[in-house]
């Protein structure tokens, strides 16, 4: 049995060589890691947020480093679907790169006409965004209100026939009723989680005077690992659905956690910032855990961790 053998997650629809992503908004769109680590051998690569339209993303401060993370407020920004199809999507297909397409959109019309472009485009992955706290409208209002939500993942599960994704925030009182909510509503998998809201505070004193700026937005990284487990726990003994587990996973044992608590696979992503070879790194630990301990794969590691 050969390293892709061993390593093999498969979904029906879609299938991934290992189960270790990238996620969405800390890779890019093809191959920007490419001075770091060889793209194709990692189980697949999130892509950025699409919209239909162009966007420029927030103005001012976009990022805060704070204690075990950071908080971020880009916005959103990318170049559209009509320049990914165009541009992108053929690097993509010419250097053979396993991908997920992440959308977002402003209303439902805006998700099911991204989910329409992507089915006509035969893209055979998507991560519908619902869940992003960074923009003044969509995503975050689709994804906290489980009717609202059932009607979008409705419609888009009308749209497109692949592997549907949905993301999930953690910035709710009940994860387990937005998961039934995906499920009943059609979805193939839910990813979980975004980044969990927070404020950074940067204060200046010039003697008794005190100038103040704040930065609100998304905090990812090693801080949110724990609201991840729960979350992703609490859904996997909810539903039926396949779980993409992430938040703040920068070592082999922080995926295993991930794997024991449900997920079937993994992203990897503010972890890629400070360590942008983490990814393709984890894909040979996790070979070289499998085969040391003596798991015949990983299915098999994955069964032992649930017991």
């Amino acid at each position: 049995m050969g390293k892709l053998d061993i390593l093999r997650v498969d979904f029906g629809k879609f299938s991934l060589q290992n189960p270790i992503m990238t996620a969405s908004g800390t890779y890019g769109y093809t191959d920007e890691f490419d001075a770091f680590l060889e793209v194709k051998n990692l189980g697949a690569i999130v892509t950025k947020g699409i919209t239909l339209e162009p966007r420029p993303g927030n103005e001012g401060r976009r990022i805060f480093e704070c204690h075990g993370g950071m908080i971020n407020r880009i916005g959103l920004e990318n170049v559209g679907i009509e320049a990914f199809i165009d541009k992108k999507l053929p690097k993509l297909q010419e250097k053979g790169i396993n991908f997920v397409l992440n959308i977002a959109g402003k209303s439902v019309d805006d998700y099911v006409n991204l989910a329409k472009i992507c089915n006509t485009n035969d893209i055979k992955a998507i991560e519908v965004n619902v869940s992003c706290p960074n923009v003044k409208s969509g995503c975050l209002e689709f994804g906290t209100d489980e009717k609202c939500l059932y009607d979008l993942v409705s419609k888009i599960r009308e749209a497109y026939n692949g592997f549907l994704i949905i993301k999930l925030t953690p910035n709710v009182t009940s994860i387990e009723n937005l998961a039934l909510a995906v499920q009943n509503a059609g979805a193939d998998c839910i990813s979980a989680i975004n980044t969990v809201k927070g404020l950074g505070v940067e204060l200046n004193f010039n003697g008794v005077k005190v100038s103040k700026s704040f930065v609100q937005g998304g905090l990812s990284g090693k801080c949110i690992k724990p609201v991840a487990l729960s979350m992703v726990k609490r859904i996997k003994d909810t539903v039926n659905l396949p779980v993409i587990g992430l938040g703040g996973i920068s070592n082999l044992k922080d995926m295993l956690e991930f794997i024991a608590v449900g997920a079937d696979a993994v992203q990897i992503g503010t972890e890629n910032f400070t360590t942008p070879n983490i990814a393709e790194k984890l894909v040979d630990e996790l070979t070289e855990f499998i085969t040391i301990q003596g798991f015949r794969d990983f299915n098999h590691l994955k069964e032992e961790l649930r017991k």
